[in-house]
């Protein structure tokens, strides 16, 4: 998983995946997530890479080129899921919990099934 800082133009998606073939999702802020364009978009889909929406909160670039998932929220998603909490439930309470998208979050839970 990527998580793409920039306005990404039909280029650097390609070269992107070219690189990077083993690419399952891209996350992008709201923002350039709307200016992506619809070739894009069916590229990606072809290549079975979902699109997430969401920013990456406290994260610099500056002192850190890479943002790990902690295990501690994955433990979190197993226990709400254990607990009998939906998808969308689990994805607003970690979002809440952590800052990350909820996008991002029903992302991990699908990974985590």
């Amino acid at each position: 998983m990527i998580h793409l800082a920039f306005r990404a133009s039909n280029t650097d998606i390609f070269k992107l995946l070219q690189n990077c073939p083993r690419i399952r999702a891209i996350q992008v802020p709201s923002s350039y997530r709307k200016t992506l364009s619809r070739a894009s978009e069916m590229f990606l889909v072809m290549q079975g890479v979902e699109l997430i929406e969401g920013d990456v909160w406290g994260h610099r670039k500056d002192i850190n080129e890479y943002y790990s998932i902690d295990e501690i929220i994955m433990h979190r998603i197993a226990k709400l899921r254990a607990n009998g909490a939906n998808p969308n439930e689990i994805a607003n309470a970690v979002s809440r919990e952590t800052r990350l998208s909820p996008q991002l979050v029903k992302y991990l839970i699908k990974q985590s099934s």
